[in-house]
């Protein structure tokens, strides 16, 4: 046998051997433990410890899946990718920094499921997590099944650029951040976005739509909040919001609306126990359909025009 062919024969086998690593450092699938390691493959039966240890294993569109509880670290997101933990038990943990920021690509698609986020404020922690999810660029982001709490800034910070970023939240709960719930104030670009089945209270807001917002909100809570629990703000941006169903109670403001370009829709919605109910600011419009239940707030006040249901 000649050496030039062995050296072909064990040429072949490294390229093969090369390329066996690499894809499986880039599986669909990956899994991380609280009592994994980021030395490992990442497989589930040897999973890693942390999820910024997990992503560079895990090819684009794939998902990372919790084994069991465990606390997962801050994670930044450059890539489509599913972050699925199990509820209450998988959480992020962090303090002076963001939990998850999204910074992906135009085309990509995030999802981030069942996961907990505690950014320790009130916990005697001067150094409390900033947001606890901040997306800032890609092309979606979706969030489902979370608990966002303890936060300096925002729970939920949308601050895309360039483009128009789509957003879903859907059964989340956001309590006890500083700042607010949810922040929509896109730097460029529009955010469409949707909320469902979430709640919000004791923040400093609820939910803030700002500049080149559209915001549909369906059967969600604003309530227990300093300032307003729905809030849309024009600074010369367009800013539609829409609420169907749910609740605005016991906050500072239910309702409100600020600006010539900000208008807020409401439908079959309880406005109770706020210090005033309905508020407009700026030539802000705020159009009822009629259905609605205000109610015992010290000021209820009222939208500045109401449409009749087809």
């Amino acid at each position: 046998m000649s050496s030039r062919f062995v050296g072909r024969v064990v040429l072949l086998v490294l390229l093969q051997l090369a390329c066996a690593t690499t894809l499986y450092a880039q599986a669909t699938r990956t899994w991380v433990s609280g009592v994994g390691d980021d030395a490992n493959p990442c497989s589930r039966t040897a999973p890693c410890k942390t999820w910024a240890g997990a992503i560079s294993k895990t090819a684009p569109g794939g998902e990372i899946d919790a084994l069991d509880p465990g606390g997962f670290g801050a994670l930044t997101i450059t890539k489509s990718i599913s972050i699925v933990g199990k509820g209450g038990t998988t959480s992020v943990l962090v303090a002076g920094t963001n939990g998850i920021v999204v910074a992906a690509g135009a085309n990509d698609v995030v999802m981030i499921r069942d996961v907990e986020f505690d950014g320790l404020l009130g916990s005697g922690n001067a150094n409390a997590g900033l947001n606890g999810i901040r997306f800032i660029s890609g092309a979606a982001l979706n969030i489902e099944g979370c608990k966002i709490f303890g936060f300096s800034q925002q729970g939920i910070d949308i601050n895309t650029g360039a483009g128009n970023a789509k957003v879903g939240i859907v059964r989340t709960s956001l309590y006890n951040n500083a700042g607010g719930g949810i922040y929509f104030h896109p730097s460029g670009g529009t955010v469409t976005a949707t909320v469902s089945d979430s709640v919000m209270q004791f923040n400093t807001r609820g939910l803030r739509a700002d500049d080149n917002s559209t915001v549909a909100v369906q059967n969600s809570v604003a309530s227990n909040n300093v300032n307003g629990g729905f809030v849309a703000l024009s600074g010369g941006g367009t800013v539609k919001l829409t609420i169907e169903g749910g609740n605005a109670s016991n906050n500072g403001t239910g309702i409100f609306s600020q600006g010539a370009a900000s208008t807020l829709r409401f439908s079959s919605m309880s406005i109770m126990g706020n210090t005033t109910g309905i508020q407009s600011l700026s030539s802000g419009s705020i159009i009822s359909f009629g259905n609605n239940r205000v109610a015992g707030n010290t000021s209820d006040g009222a939208p500045t025009s109401t449409i009749g249901q087809l």
